[in-house]
């Protein structure tokens, strides 16, 4: 087993040539996110998609989450995030904020 640090050092400032293109080899890691129950971590991926999934559920202006409604809802599903991870997380999706979200389905409804 070697530690997550050792593996971020190796791997710094070296690239992979590939089909597509040149990457930096840390493109094919994702990181941790710590599991609130003990249990397995969970990949920064499946948070997004997680956190994808939650906002996609919103159909009408008081059905959408903030930033810290989506941290306890995670939190429930055992998974350990702070509200600035989920916003971050959030403006990589292309996801507004739950005002600019809230403004667009009172605009539609």
């Amino acid at each position: 087993e070697m530690h997550e640090s050792t593996v971020s050092r190796v791997t710094s400032n070296k690239y992979m040539a590939t089909p597509r293109g040149v990457f930096e080899l840390k493109y094919f890691f994702t990181t941790a996110i710590a599991s609130s129950d003990g249990g397995d971590a969970h990949s920064a991926e499946a948070v997004r998609h997680k956190i994808k999934i939650l906002i996609d559920e919103e159909k009408t202006p008081k059905d959408v989450l903030s930033d810290d409604k989506i941290v306890t809802l995670l939190k429930d599903q055992g998974i350990e995030i702070a509200r600035r991870t989920v916003a971050k997380y959030r403006e990589s999706l292309s996801i507004p904020s739950s005002v600019q979200r809230r403004r667009i389905l009172r605009n539609r409804g």
